[in-house]
């Protein structure tokens, strides 16, 4: 793991991108795309999802694209797991780190996953419990992940009561990693800063994380609030690909050329090439059908006269 930057970026493009549109990809477009941001210098993908193919077919291949990613000597591999059955496929699968993703929103987790918040829970203690009975998979990394803490289209307000609650049923078991996610663009840079800072006061030295979607305009705002409380690892898509099967009109997660733009020209080392980037969302693109991309940085680039943090990143490099 790089250790030598201020910033942790992952890339959720290759699934919460994919899993939102109808293009489904080859196993060697995604492949291509992996190489090229890993090239970038993108420290993490998160490579897929295992669910069944019948539910989401453009992930159907994870186990192929894991396989073939992991030789990227550079690159962190991580892979969502909706449950314990995915979580098993997960660890056979050679992933680095498998992410569990739980909603604190009754309705959005019935929803999604046709489970209560506590039973999400217990899934993930039995992932945890999982992974110390095979010793083999000790060395495979655990992120928990929350999911609606901003708000649920369906619930409307979540109280940061039940946010914490839920945060200190997972922090039990251990986790390596916290995640704080926005997934219906609910957020406002206040209440990111209020949550993360009550995040921070109980997680101890576990890292977090924070995944924001740009629904309102509002995803580098946060995650400029975020920074403030002191996050220092984001997710985020190249073009913008993402959102929520389960959430109508969340499309849109932050575009990681523009994410790495603000972050470079803020002083902060990303380690990341914006024109790696580029590259990858050019070919990227070219494998979509119709399917809509965002970004500002793509159009503008950098300013004249602009000096970024990381020397991949400078100017006529």
């Amino acid at each position: 793991m790089r250790t030598n930057d201020d910033i942790w970026i992952r890339e959720v493009g290759l699934r919460d991108g994919l899993q939102s549109i109808e293009t489904i990809f080859s196993t060697d477009a995604k492949l291509e795309w992996i190489c090229l941001e890993a090239a970038a210098g993108v420290p993490e993908i998160e490579l897929g999802s295992f669910v069944p193919a019948k539910l989401l077919p453009q992930l159907a291949d994870t186990k192929s694209v894991i396989a073939a990613a992991c030789a990227e000597p550079t690159l962190r591999t991580s892979a969502l797991v909706p449950n314990f059955r995915g979580a098993i496929d997960g660890f056979a699968s050679g992933v680095q780190q498998l992410n569990y993703v739980l909603s604190v929103s009754e309705a959005h987790s019935q929803a999604n996953v046709r489970k209560s918040v506590a039973e999400a829970v217990t899934d993930f203690s039995r992932i945890c419990d999982y992974r110390k009975e095979n010793k083999e998979y000790a060395n495979v990394k655990l992120a928990a992940g929350l999911a609606t803490v901003f708000g649920c289209t369906i619930s409307g307000e979540i109280s940061i009561n039940s946010v914490l609650k839920t945060l200190e049923e997972l922090l039990l078991f251990e986790p390596d990693e916290i995640v704080i996610a926005d997934t219906v663009g609910f957020a406002n840079p206040a209440q990111c800063r209020e949550v993360f800072e009550l995040v921070f006061s109980i997680v101890g030295d576990i890292p977090v994380s924070a995944h924001f979607h740009d629904t309102r305009g509002l995803g580098l705002a946060n995650v400029g609030a975020a920074l403030d409380a002191g996050v220092r690892r984001f997710d985020s898509s190249l073009a913008g690909l993402g959102g929520c099967p389960y959430a109508p009109g969340a499309s849109g997660n932050i575009v990681t050329e523009d994410l790495v733009f603000m972050l470079e020209s803020m002083g902060l080392k990303t380690g990341i090439s914006l024109e790696g980037l580029l590259a990858a969302r050019t070919c990227m693109t070219s494998y979509l059908h119709d399917e809509p991309t965002r970004g500002a940085f793509v159009n503008a680039g950098v300013p004249k006269g602009a000096v970024l943090a990381s020397p991949v990143n400078r100017l006529g490099a």
